[in-house]
């Protein structure tokens, strides 16, 4: 693979519901990486839910705990799942790309909508007055900034989605697919 070096990971950002965590684990799979999803490390350092954590101490608490863990993150040559917010922590999303590529699972906001349906009991990390259509808005800025390469994921199941990952990282083209 041409474009990613020995031992670096690759980071899949993206809003809830882009399929990071099933390509993450199908793109491990494809290429004999590990599998690292950071929701999960931030309800272990935490000791419950996402969802808990967002009702009992606020968004800003979830993105807190998000970004110690990715800053405490020293993984090599894994797929990295991260949570939807993890693009609100510059110092997080610098130390992620010091050692991989950046790959954004883009999909529209209906399909966001179809996938996840009530995003309230999902743990995500929004004002209290933030719609989803503003968060979509807010966050689609972030996680094109940081990207080194888009994938479109409407109308691919994921494991085209994977594939074209793949495809994109073995041409060592940052450009969207």
């Amino acid at each position: 693979m041409p474009f990613l070096k020995t031992n670096q990971n690759i980071v899949l950002i993206g809003m809830p519901g882009s399929g990071k965590s099933t390509v993450g684990v199908l793109l491990a799979k494809r290429l004999g990486m590990g599998f690292v999803d950071t929701d999960l490390l931030i309800q272990e350092k935490a000791g419950r839910t996402l969802q808990d954590i967002v009702d009992e101490d606020g968004y800003q608490a979830l993105r807190h705990i998000e970004e110690e863990v990715l800053l405490e993150l020293d993984v090599h040559h894994q797929i990295i799942s991260t949570g939807g917010s993890a693009v609100y922590s510059d110092a997080a999303m610098a130390r992620l790309k010091g050692n991989g590529v950046v790959v954004f699972l883009d999909i529209p906001l209906d399909l966001v909508i179809q996938r996840i349906g009530d995003y309230s009991a999902r743990g995500i990390s929004r004002r209290p007055d933030q719609s989803l259509d503003d968060l979509f808005d807010e966050r689609f800025a972030l996680y094109s900034r940081y990207a080194d390469i888009s994938i479109k994921g409407e109308g691919r199941s994921q494991d085209e989605v994977c594939e074209a990952v793949v495809e994109q990282i073995c041409s060592g083209k940052n450009m969207a697919l």
